[in-house]
């Protein structure tokens, strides 16, 4: 039974690769930037975590125009609709009374 190498990827338990862990090896994407490309990619990324709650607020008010819409729409149909039915019964009565009317 062979023992678990200790340590990370950052900091190994030994620099000798051979008694390394094999899964312990960098990858080529974990591989350090250029020091030379160090400095700007940490102040896009700065940057970038400055602006991360403007773009979730933008977010959240577009998504709250969104449903402030969608709801306006569905009242302005449901007043529609009861205005059509208004308009049905009024309809309704008035044939009625013309129908009584001739009747007369």
């Amino acid at each position: 039974m062979t023992r678990p190498v200790l340590g990370t990827i950052d900091r190994p338990h030994t620099h000798d690769p051979q008694k390394q862990d094999p899964t312990m090896t960098p990858s080529v994407t974990d591989a350090p930037a250029p020091p030379a490309d160090a400095h700007t990619s940490r102040q896009n990324r700065n940057l970038e975590m400055q602006l991360m709650p403007e773009a979730l607020a933008r977010v959240h008010m577009q998504q709250r125009l969104y449903e402030a819409e969608h709801e306006r729409r569905a009242l302005h149909l449901l007043i529609a609709r009861r205005l059509q039915r208004r308009a049905e019964r009024v309809s309704l009565r008035a044939r009625r009374a013309l129908a009584l009317a001739v009747m007369q």
